[in-house]
């Protein structure tokens, strides 16, 4: 199988104590996020749960406008497990990560793929030709870099005009009740004392977190959803639905990462207009926000 490895700029990830990474990375949540991949490879997921939580990421992307055999980008590809949903629906995708624990990872996920290639880099400064790309996207990745604007903006820049980005943005809860703001600024403190825990101790803080706060919440929105009743006043309301292993990956997720921005409706919008996009567009339900938008041409 011809599944390439291009590094253009590695980050050290054990030796690197600075925050500030070269480019627009921070080393601490490069490191973090290579341990999670480790550690939650997603292998052992079940192909029908991860089907359906691609399709709430996917539901709103222009696959009909693609041309034939299409060539883009997964900008923080992770562990590959959206990658290994888009690769068999398109020509040829580029993998771009900056930690290399995750590359590895993606590398075995996507082993049996001839159509993948990967890139060791900032997402910031890929190597990827302006204007060669027939799409991108960048799930959950965007909110994690010290300058989101300049990520967006490198990304579009390698999109052919008229081509479609994808992008997944942590939701401010900006119009939420003030219940669920108060609690999300209880979750921010939170984290930011877990995200500088030791890692194992972290790992088994945000387990813990996923049992006896996650699994509960989730678990009575499905019971509310089950007699009848709209299950979304409940906070956590969408894993109503998960495994327990998505509800520790994402607890790990939320409350392991030392930077996390997050953004309302109007400012994601802004980011993708000033990032070079038109006809920007949301996706109606969770997870928020999911916006494609497409290339001036």
């Amino acid at each position: 199988m011809d599944v390439s490895l291009v590094t253009i700029s590695s980050v050290d990830e054990g030796s690197v104590e600075s925050p500030s990474g070269p480019g627009n990375i921070d080393i601490r949540v490069v490191r973090a996020f290579g341990e999670e991949w480790k550690r939650f490879r997603n292998d052992s997921l079940d192909d029908n749960e991860l089907g359906d939580m691609f399709g709430l990421y996917t539901a709103i992307f222009p696959w009909a406008d693609l041309p034939e055999d299409p060539v883009g980008f997964d900008a923080g590809c992770g562990t590959g497990r959206w990658a290994r949903m888009f690769a068999p629906r398109v020509g040829h995708l580029h993998c771009v990560d900056a930690s290399e624990a995750a590359l590895d990872v993606a590398r075995q996920t996507l082993a049996d793929l001839s159509n993948v290639e990967f890139h060791l880099e900032d997402i910031s400064s890929m190597s990827l030709a302006d204007d060669s790309c027939d799409f991108g996207y960048s799930l959950g990745v965007l909110h994690h870099v010290p300058d989101t604007e300049l990520a967006a903006r490198s990304c579009v820049a390698k999109l052919k005009p008229g081509a479609p980005f994808l992008v997944y943005l942590y939701y401010d809860l900006e119009d939420a009740g003030v219940l669920r703001r108060v609690l999300l600024r209880l979750v921010t403190g939170v984290r930011q004392v877990f995200s500088r825990l030791p890692r194992r101790v972290k790992t088994v803080a945000t387990d813990a977190v996923a049992l006896v706060v996650y699994l509960p919440l989730a678990r009575l929105a499905q019971l509310v959803e089950r007699v009848g009743r709209d299950p979304s006043a409940i906070p956590l309301f969408q894993y109503r639905n998960r495994s327990f292993y998505v509800m520790r990956n994402d607890a790990l997720d939320r409350f392991g990462t030392r930077l996390e921005k997050r953004f309302s409706y109007e400012e994601v919008r802004n980011i993708l207009e000033q990032a070079g996009l038109e006809r920007v567009m949301f996706s109606e339900g969770p997870p928020w926000w999911v916006a494609v938008g497409w290339k001036t041409t």
